[in-house]
C-alpha cells in the first residue's frame, strides 16, 4: 500500500494501519482532528462530499451553548455571570479572553474543557453511532489529544500547518494574533498529536491543494478495503 501521496504543496502519510473494518454500524469510525487554524474543517468538508457522516465538535459546542443548556449555565457559574448578554446569549469573546488570555489560563481551559467536554461527547457519539451500516463516520474534534479517547477510533487523521499560517487563518476570523496564539499554546503540540496519527497531513499548500489531498486519503486508505 501506498504510504504518502501529495497535491501541489500538501502531502498525507500513512504511520500505521487503520483499524478493521466494524460488522455492524458504520463501516469504520474516523476521527479528524488538528490545531485550530489548521485546515482540519476542509478535510471533513472534502469527506463529507465524498459521503461521510460528520459529528463537528465545535458545531455541537455552540449547541450546549444556547440560551437554556445546562452547560451554559455551568460555564456561567464558573467563569461569571457576566457574560451572559441580556438576552441570554454567551459573548463568546468574552469567555475566550477571560480563558486563554489570563495568568492561569492553563486551570481555565482544564476547567472550561471539563465541563463542555462530556456534553460535547455524548452528542458526538449519539451522531456516529446512528450513520447507516456500511458508512463512514466522522468526527471532527480538535481536542482530540485532549480528552476525545482516540483509541475508540478505527483512524485517526490529523491535520498540521505551521503556526503562522494558522495565525494568519485565525486573523482572518477577528481573533487578534496575540489570542490566536495564546488560543495555539493552550492545545496539545503537533508531537502529541502526531503519536496517536493513523494517517497525518501536512496543510503547508491552498485550500484546493488540501481538498485534493483529502480526497485521495479517503480513496487510497478510509474506504480502499471497505
Amino acid at each position: 500500500m501506498t504510504t504518502s501521496l501529495s497535491y501541489g504543496e500538501c502531502s498525507a502519510t500513512l504511520l500505521r494501519p487503520l483499524g478493521p473494518a466494524r460488522t455492524e454500524g458504520p463501516s469504520r469510525v474516523v476521527a479528524v482532528s488538528g490545531g485550530i487554524g489548521s485546515g482540519k474543517s476542509t478535510v471533513t468538508a472534502a469527506f463529507a462530499s465524498l459521503g461521510a457522516i460528520v459529528a463537528d465538535a465545535d458545531a455541537i459546542a455552540r449547541e450546549i451553548m444556547e440560551p437554556g443548556h445546562s452547560t451554559l449555565t455551568e460555564v456561567a457559574a464558573r467563569f461569571g455571570v457576566d457574560l451572559i448578554r441580556p438576552d441570554g446569549t454567551l459573548d463568546r469573546a468574552g469567555l475566550a479572553r477571560r480563558v486563554f488570555a489570563g495568568e492561569n489560563a492553563d486551570e481555565c481551559v482544564a476547567a472550561l474543557n471539563a465541563i463542555t467536554h462530556p456534553a460535547i461527547e455524548r452528542r458526538a457519539w449519539q451522531i456516529l453511532s446512528a450513520a447507516p451500516a456500511g458508512s463512514l463516520a466522522v468526527y471532527d474534534v480538535p481536542l482530540l489529544v485532549e480528552g476525545a479517547g482516540a483509541e475508540r477510533f478505527d483512524a485517526v487523521v490529523i491535520v498540521d500547518a505551521p503556526i503562522e499560517a494558522r495565525i494568519a487563518r485565525l486573523e482572518g476570523r477577528g481573533v487578534s494574533p496575540e489570542d490566536a496564539r495564546a488560543r495555539i499554546r493552550a492545545q496539545a503540540s503537533s508531537r502529541q498529536r502526531r503519536a496517536i496519527a493513523h494517517v497525518w497531513i501536512d496543510n503547508c499548500g491552498s485550500a484546493e491543494d488540501l481538498r485534493q489531498v483529502a480526497s485521495r486519503v479517503w480513496r487510497r486508505w478510509l474506504i480502499a478495503d471497505l
